[in-house]
């Protein structure tokens, strides 16, 4: 694969490297996207109107057996050579005494998965539940819930620890991807749509702030004009061909 020798000099050079990754990350390892359609028993119903606080509050089972099958078919997934390609990038920056930040906007830990350490989940986590009383978060990394939606053992029910439509981002990880995105000499976005804000700002955050900016997606988005250098293609050819590029520099 040819890549730009421009590019490969800036990420030789940067000694900060934040990368924003998204759905078409995942999709690659049999995760669905958010945007496709239902199939089988949830044919019927718009992925839109189940990920909402009022969709919970007014029908918390339907709600919550859908998260838990998604929860359970992203524990079935395995890390695909994108993933394993930035877990290895991101341990070779530590190394070099470089910091390498992966922001994602994924919920299915599949990143963690591969060995990636320290990675801020703008979007939550699909693992995690948080009891709805409490607060309390509980990774749950069991079979199916035995019911829905499931008793916290606190007074509550747990609901999944994602971002619904309508809630903000977790202050925590949006502060620290809006730092990183305005540090760091590289900013990478990966297998986004652009579409998701606040997290699709984050990439024309880092623009002006001086960074060299870097989208690689099988397909345009509306950041594919304004960054530096556009790749299209697969995150799993793409992502580690780059990182052998950055290796060999």
């Amino acid at each position: 694969m040819m890549l730009d020798s421009d590019l490969i000099a800036a990420l030789r050079n940067a000694r900060h490297i934040a990368v924003l990754t998204g759905a078409g990350v995942s999709a690659e390892s049999g995760v669905p996207t958010f945007r496709d359609a239902l199939t089988g028993l949830w044919a019927k119903y718009d992925p839109m109107q189940l990920a909402t606080p009022e969709a919970f509050a007014r029908d918390p089972e339907t709600v919550s057996r859908w998260y838990d099958e998604r929860r359970l078919n992203a524990l079935r997934r395995t890390p695909n050579p994108a993933h394993l390609a930035l877990a290895r990038w991101q341990r070779h920056m530590i190394e070099r005494a470089r910091t390498f930040t992966l922001i994602t906007q994924n919920v299915d830990r599949l990143h963690q998965a591969a060995g990636s350490t320290d990675v801020i989940e703008v979007h939550g986590s699909l693992i995690d539940w948080r009891c709805t009383r409490t607060g309390r978060i509980i990774e749950c990394r069991g079979p199916a819930f035995p019911q829905h939606p499931m008793p916290s053992g606190h007074g509550g029910v747990l609901r999944p620890n994602v971002v619904w439509f309508g809630e903000a981002l977790p202050e925590d990880a949006a502060s620290a991807a809006q730092h990183a995105s305005g540090f760091c000499d590289v900013f990478i976005s990966i297998g986004t749509s652009a579409l998701v804000y606040p997290a699709a700002g984050f990439i024309h955050f880092a623009k002006s702030s001086g960074a060299v900016t870097v989208e690689i997606n099988r397909d345009p988005t509306p950041a594919t004009e304004i960054v530096d250098h556009s790749m299209l293609g697969l995150a799993g050819e793409i992502v580690p061909a780059l990182v052998e590029a950055w290796e060999q520099a």
